[in-house]
Formats: C-alpha cells, sequence, structure tokens
C-alpha cells in the first residue's frame, strides 16, 4: 500500500491506495516540472497561419457537391415528390427521395437530396424538385402543444411525455410547512441553437470498398460506427479524419442524414462529394431546449435551506432531452422535482455544453437570491452556509475576493441611470473519465517522440494536454513531442462529450509515456552495459538522463537504441479510474459585475470572475481559454441568443447570424479565469472535466447581479431591454 495526499493546501486527506507497477498517481505532494504550466497549443502555428485544414477545406479534384431540400412546412405529409426535372437537369449526377415514412414534422426536414458538378447547379436543381404536401396542423411552443385539442407530432399519444419523477412530494410540504419564509416563482430559459463556427458536414470519397470521410464531428469513432452502419458495411472499411473542427458543443457526435447521403453520392458517382450545411441549416442541426421551471423553495430566518420544489416543462421538439438541473448544488433538508419533455414541431434538440444545468441553475440560483433578500442575507452568505462542497467553499472566498464583493450595495439603491450589480452562482459537473480509450507513444533513435490517438481535438487543446503529459514523463517539453489525432487508423480514442476527453485519454497518455521510457532506458542501459538493477534508479528530468554517472541529453539517450524505436500503448482500464477521490464532483463558482441602464434597459457585463476545480491542472494557458469561451458563450446565452419561430409557419425567423444575435466583441466584458488544481485522486493523473462546468453558472451569476442592480427581478432569458423595463415597472407597481 502507499499513501496519497488529496485536496488542495489548507483541506488536504491523507488515503492509502494498493502499489501498483504502473506510473505512481500524483497527489499534493508530487513534484511536477511541466505539468501545471502555460503551455502554447502545439496547433497554434498552424490556426493563425490558416494551414490548418478543416473539413470544411476538404478539395480534390473531380469534387461533387451536394445538397438537401428541407420542407418549407412544420408538419405535413408528403403526397408525390418528383425528381424527374432535376435529374435531368444539366450537371445532376445523383439523386434520392429521402421522405422515407412520408410526413415531415418541422419546418427544414430533409425530403431530398441532390449531387451535381457544381453549387451552382445545385441551386438551379433544387428548384426544379416538385413536392405535393398535405399541410398539417402544427404546434411550435410548449403552450400552444399542450393546449386542448393540439395535433399531436410523434402521432399517438399527447404531447407531454411522462413525468420523471426524483424526491418525495410530502417530505418537501412538510419542510414548507416549518419555514419562515417561502417563494414561489416560475423561471423560463429560451431555444439556444449551437451557432459552430464550422457547420455540419463532411467530405467523402470511395477507394474501392474502402470509404474515407473528413467530418466536422466530435466522435471519429461514432462516426465510424454510424456511417458503417447506415451503409451496411464492414467498420474496418471506413475511415474518418478530423483534423481540426470549428465547433461543435454537443451537436456533432454520429453520422447524421447529409453524412450518409454524401457519402452514397460518392459511391454512386464514382468521385469525391462534399456536404457542409449553410448557416440557415445549421440552425436546424440542433439546440439547448427550452425550459418553463415552477420552482417553491423555502428557508429559516437564520438561512437554513428547507424544501426545493420544481416542477418543469420544456421542449426538445420532435425529440427530447429537455430536462433541467435544478435543485441541486445545495444542501436542502427535502427536494422534490418533476419534469415533463413536451414534443412541438420543431427540429430535434442535441446535447449542448453541459446539458441541463445552465437552464436549472438559472433557476435555482434566482431562487436561492429571492430567498436571501426576504431573509434579509447576503448571498454569499447563505450559499457559504448551505454548500457542502469542501472546494467550492473555497472558491466563493477568492472569487468574491477578486470581484470586490464587498462593494455590493442593497439591490436597487444606486443612484443614476446608469446603476451597477453583482451576482453570483455555482457549477457542479460529474468526474467523467471513462476506460476504454488507447495512446500509442513511440520514441525514435532520432530523438523524436510521437504520440498517436484516433480521437479528436475540438479546439480544447488535446494535442497539447497529450503532449504535456508525456513531457512530464520523459523530462522533455510539449513543444519536443508529435501529437497525431483525429484518424481512426490510430488506437481508439473517446467521443468528446460530458467533458471526458481529457480524463479519459490522459491516464492511458501517461501510462504509455512511462512504459516507453522503461524501454528506452533499458535498452540504453544494456547499450552502456550497466546491470539492470543499478539502472532502476535512472530517469528523465529536464532534457537529461538522471540518476546515472553520466547526465547523457534525451537525443544521445534515444542514439543507444538498438531499434529504430521503442514503443508502448497506455490502455485506459476501469481500474485506472477507481482510485479514492477527494470530492465526488467537480466544483465551479462565478461572480459577475454588471451596468444596467435603466432608461433604456440595456445590460452591459463589466466583469467575470470564473473559478473552476478540473482536478489537475495540466496547461493553465488551455484551462484558461476553456474557461474564458465557457463564459463568453454564458453570457451569449444570459443577453443574447433566442430561436425564434414563427407560430403560423413554424419556421423560423433568425436562421442566420444577423438575425440570430450572439455576443461579439463589443459585447465581452474582462473575464478572470481562476482554474483551480485539486488533488482529486480518481486516476494516476488527476485529470477531470473543464469543458463543461464553467458554461453553467454565468447566466445565473448575470442574472442576479442585474436584479441587485435595478431591485427587480427578470426571470426569463435572454435578459433582453424590454424585460428589463418591464421588470422595472412591475416594481414600482408593487411599490
Amino acid at each position: 500500500m502507499s499513501e496519497l495526499r488529496l485536496g488542495f493546501p489548507g483541506n488536504e486527506k491523507k488515503v492509502e491506495v494498493p502499489a501498483s507497477d504502473g506510473p505512481a498517481p500524483w497527489d499534493l505532494g508530487t513534484q511536477l516540472d511541466v505539468v501545471g504550466g502555460d503551455h502554447p497549443r502545439l496547433e497554434a502555428p498552424l490556426k493563425v497561419s490558416g494551414r490548418a485544414r478543416y473539413s470544411y477545406d476538404i478539395r480534390f479534384p473531380n469534387l461533387i457537391y451536394a445538397r438537401l431540400l428541407g420542407s418549407p412546412h412544420a408538419h405535413a405529409k408528403v403526397r408525390k415528390l418528383d425528381l424527374s426535372k432535376a435529374k435531368a437537369y444539366p450537371g445532376v449526377l445523383y439523386a434520392e427521395d429521402l421522405t422515407r415514412g412520408g410526413t415531415v414534422r418541422y419546418a427544414g426536414q430533409a425530403v431530398a437530396g441532390l449531387a451535381a458538378i457544381s453549387e451552382e447547379v445545385l441551386a438551379d436543381a433544387l428548384s426544379l424538385i416538385e413536392v405535393d404536401y398535405e399541410v398539417l396542423p402544427h404546434v411550435v411552443s410548449v403552450e400552444a402543444a399542450l393546449a386542448k385539442g393540439a395535433p399531436t407530432v410523434k402521432g399517438r399519444g399527447g404531447n407531454a411525455g411522462r413525468a420523471r419523477v426524483r424526491g418525495r412530494k410530502k417530505r418537501v410540504e412538510a419542510a414548507h410547512k416549518a419555514a419562515d419564509v417561502v417563494v414561489d416563482a416560475t423561471y423560463r430559459t429560451q431555444v439556444q441553437t449551437h451557432s459552430c463556427l464550422e457547420t455540419h458536414g463532411c467530405v467523402a470519397k470511395w477507394s474501392g470498398d474502402q470509404l474515407t470521410v473528413w467530418a466536422s464531428t466530435q466522435g471519429t469513432f461514432s462516426v465510424r460506427r454510424s456511417i458503417a452502419r447506415a451503409l451496411r458495411i464492414p467498420g474496418k472499411n471506413v475511415r474518418v479524419i478530423t483534423e481540426h473542427m470549428g465547433g461543435g458543443f454537443g451537436s456533432k457526435f454520429g453520422a447524421d442524414v447529409w453524412d450518409v447521403f454524401c457519402c452514397k453520392a460518392a459511391k454512386a458517382t464514382k468521385r469525391p462529394c462534399r456536404l457542409m450545411l449553410d448557416r440557415a441549416e445549421e440552425h436546424l442541426a440542433g439546440n439547448r431546449p427550452d425550459s418553463i421551471q415552477r420552482c417553491k423553495f423555502s428557508a429559516k430566518k437564520d438561512g437554513t435551506l428547507l424544501g426545493a420544489e420544481v416542477r418543469s416543462l420544456g421542449t426538445g421538439g420532435v425529440g427530447g432531452g429537455a430536462g433541467v438541473f435544478n435543485p441541486g448544488i445545495y444542501s436542502f433538508q427535502a427536494t422534490y422535482s418533476e419534469h415533463r419533455d413536451v414534443a412541438t414541431h420543431a427540429s430535434r434538440a442535441r446535447a449542448f455544453r453541459a446539458p441541463r444545468h445552465p437552464q436549472g441553475v438559472f433557476a435555482l440560483e434566482g431562487m436561492l437570491d429571492e430567498l436571501a433578500e426576504k431573509i434579509g442575507i447576503d448571498p454569499l452568505a447563505l450559499r457559504l452556509k448551505n454548500d457542502p462542497h469542501p472546494v467550492r467553499q473555497a472558491q466563493w472566498k477568492r472569487g468574491a475576493k477578486e470581484i470586490g464583493w464587498s462593494r455590493r450595495k442593497a439591490s436597487g439603491s444606486g443612484t443614476g441611470p446608469l446603476k451597477r450589480g453583482f451576482g453570483l452562482a455555482g457549477a457542479r459537473w460529474k468526474h467523467n473519465g471513462r476506460p476504454g480509450s488507447v495512446v500509442l507513444v513511440r520514441i525514435s533513435r532520432d530523438g523524436t517522440v510521437e504520440v498517436r490517438n484516433g480521437a479528436q481535438d475540438i479546439g480544447s487543446g488535446a494535442r497539447t494536454l497529450m503532449a504535456t503529459l508525456v513531457a512530464e514523463e520523459l523530462g522533455l517539453q510539449p513543444s519536443q513531442i508529435e501529437v497525431h489525432l483525429g484518424d481512426t487508423r490510430d488506437p481508439v480514442g473517446p467521443a468528446s462529450g460530458g467533458s471526458t476527453t481529457s480524463p479519459s485519454i490522459a491516464p492511458p497518455t501517461r501510462e504509455a509515456a512511462y512504459e516507453a521510457k522503461k524501454a528506452l532506458l533499458a535498452q540504453a542501459a544494456r547499450a552502456l552495459g550497466v546491470p539492470a538493477d543499478e539502472a532502476k534508479g535512472w530517469g528523465l528530468r529536464a532534457g537529461k538522463l538522471t540518476g546515472a554517472k553520466k547526465a547523457l541529453p534525451f537525443a544521445k539517450v534515444c542514439a543507444l537504441l538498438q531499434t529504430e524505436t521503442v514503443e508502448a500503448s497506455g490502455r485506459g482500464e476501469g481500474s485506472d479510474f477507481r482510485l479514492p477521490r477527494f470530492a465526488r464532483e467537480v466544483a465551479g463558482c462565478q461572480f459577475a459585475e454588471v451596468e444596467v441602464d435603466v432608461e433604456l434597459g440595456t445590460v452591459r457585463v463589466l466583469k467575470v470572475v470564473a473559478v473552476q476545480d478540473c482536478g489537475t491542472v495540466v496547461n493553465a494557458l488551455t484551462a484558461r481559454s476553456q474557461i474564458n469561451g465557457a463564459v463568453i458563450q454564458g453570457v451569449s446565452y444570459a443577453l443574447f441568443e433566442e430561436r425564434l419561430l414563427d407560430p403560423g409557419s413554424g419556421r423560423q425567423l433568425n436562421p442566420g447570424l444577423l438575425g440570430y444575435k450572439i455576443l461579439g466583441s463589443l459585447d465581452l466584458p474582462e473575464i478572470v479565469s481562476i482554474p483551480m488544481s485539486v488533488a482529486n485522486g480518481i486516476t494516476s493523473t488527476g485529470v477531470s472535466s473543464l469543458g463543461e462546468p464553467p458554461a453553467i453558472p454565468t447566466a445565473g451569476a448575470i442574472a442576479n447581479a442585474v436584479a441587485n442592480a435595478i431591485g427587480a427581478r427578470v426571470r426569463s432569458l435572454p435578459i433582453t431591454p424590454d424585460k428589463v423595463l418591464a421588470a422595472l415597472a412591475a416594481g414600482e407597481e408593487e411599490k
């Protein structure tokens, strides 16, 4: 057995773990030379110079182009679809009827596909497709879908799904009865589309029975599986490549109808085919569902939280997944939640950075601030009293100091038209590392070090993370490591969802480097005639051999190899993810300072402080970048983004980035990102989830800051000027 020191300075606990033949787990006592520093992204020169190749950039001689025709109706039966004129149009090479069941259930749903020699030919030919629709009644909002006599979306039963219930209703009712203060309020969040910079799609090319797909995806291996299944060919016949990709946020995993059509068109024509969605089509390729959360929270006068009761509804369009994470984070004596998904004639929801959490935490944190106002207690003090997470307890204090929480005034007490306010909100996420990944590390006689895995780097810096872990084991710098990602011919890797990539791939990466180092040192010892027992104390550090009589540079150690290369594979076994842990979840919190113009209703976010635990911080630079990006997306969600569907036609009214407003450079606040390294155990590296947690609390913190500034609460997102002015007017009426 060996002892580990887990936690963070000021809060440490010791645990015992079985001894292992592999690398010793890192803990608070481990001295790390490279891990934890600021390391530029390996791919940065490619990206800033424009040499990085995205799927959108792939071009071949003889390339053809494909597009899909979408239904103009939100609900209709396809009585007849005639492709004859389109097929006869010069330059059209392939056409397919995609209506399948004959009924479309949202505006934009694909009914046919064409492939042609140019995009101009495609545009003309698509207009020649004749479709006879029987238009049917539709609903595009939760309220309309639940109204009496509403048309059913899925053709059976009603539009409200089965209730998902957690907790005991009687217990929470008893808690409310014992309370000094009860708050009853309804919060709403909007549908948010992913707005990926690089739209969905792929380029497909066949060579005999072998298919290569350049896909914009978060899951190279999941795309390979789904394409093989759709085309009914062996998975070994499909190769998926994702050199770089321009955003996914949860919307890009398996192959979609457009990817499969592109592969079919390439097969039929024996020419490479490209199908990338346009911006309007991209808005239909997934979204964060909306929510209506009816909340009833109760507490004692001393700030003890008693009951939290939440009844929520939401629509994922023709799909599901519209739940909310509410209640949670804090210690209530009793909780009860009841959620129903509501089907509507709208495109299907998909996972979106921290699914369910930003919606739920917006309402949860708003309710806590409303309780704090009624009790007359500082919102920070209320959270410190009721937050059980040891890491977040420290984060609240650090974030409060950084934002200047002591400057916060009583809600609505500022003078003049520009009023400032402060708000805060918390975040939690699971430790989402998973077994199954394999990483190869190869050291060559010339000193080259290669790392290989078939997973994709979706922009979070996976290449640099892996290089940093290998560099730590080999005593090098990350810039000396070559990392190859995004090709399913390399060892299997995880899909990038649920913030699983780094925690899943880190343990096998370190193990592979550790085993490759052992093989290198063993050969070097033999070449130098050093007995194996004497060489046991050898290591690699700061670019040199350590523990030997002579500190040879790394390159000279490699030159001693009797073989051209040594290599080792690290495999993420289930046992690698079962070490004791310091805390059950990743913790985070954010503070926001805003300025509200009470005459115009405009909200300007001045500053956001984000303190986020991610286990071991491998690369502080990319960790801060991850947090920055999450905060930017959170501010955009809080103030701007909203999909608008026309109730009459079911079509999106703002399907482009002119009408669908997202945060721009002039809207950016000052962001102070503080990655907090915690020795949490779990694996030999202690790396945990980071991509999603910091996207959770931003909207809640901003909403609380707005309420503090104006003395009135906006309970729906986005927080637009009309809502701010309406809240102010309602507050005046109450007075």
